[in-house]
């Protein structure tokens, strides 16, 4: 089989490393990308027209790749998220396994290392529909076992985000 690996995940660099402006541009972007360029151009310190043209270099070098609803799992019906890791002979990733993305209810799909192959991140109506999603997982060749774990309370849900830790405390947070 011919690997598809930049199909699920690309990892592009950009050919100018961002700088603190263009950070800033994405955490605003990231937070209300329907804002227009002045907006964002006057909480970042710069003007429209530098806004729009690093947004439109940073569209073209695939930093930023789209622009996207962010649609409430509750107003359509899919209130029961649960994360699968599933255990399967070998590596795992076959042309079917991949198959798993055409159900709608996925919204994740990773190649891992550890204890288990793949995990997948599942929104469906409620525990039945769940139960029906696994038995397509099961129904796929060397899938030896899965293990669900589903999400009673989320309490950060978010995008990627463009800003990066550059020092790290040199203890852990305290206890309350």
């Amino acid at each position: 089989m011919t690997s598809n690996r930049e199909d699920v995940q690309k990892n592009r660099l950009s050919k100018r490393p961002l700088d603190a402006f263009d950070r800033k541009i994405l955490g605003k972007l990231v937070g209300n990308a329907r804002q227009t360029y002045a907006e964002i151009g006057e909480e970042v310190g710069l003007s429209a027209p530098a806004v729009h043209e690093r947004v439109k270099r940073m569209t073209a070098s695939g930093v930023i790749k789209g622009t996207n609803a962010d649609i409430d799992a509750m107003a359509v019906g899919k209130p029961f998220l649960a994360f699968v890791h599933v255990d399967a002979s070998g590596w795992g990733k076959s042309e079917r396994m991949m198959r798993l993305r055409d159900f709608p209810e996925v919204e994740e799909l990773h190649s891992v290392t550890g204890d288990t192959c793949v995990i997948l991140k599942v929104r469906t109506a409620n525990a039945d529909a769940m139960e029906n999603f696994l038995a397509q997982v099961y129904a796929l060749p060397g899938v030896r076992a899965t293990r669900s774990y589903v999400v009673l309370t989320t309490y950060l849900d978010r995008p990627v985000q463009a800003e990066v830790t550059e020092e790290w405390p040199d203890v852990p947070l305290p206890k309350d």
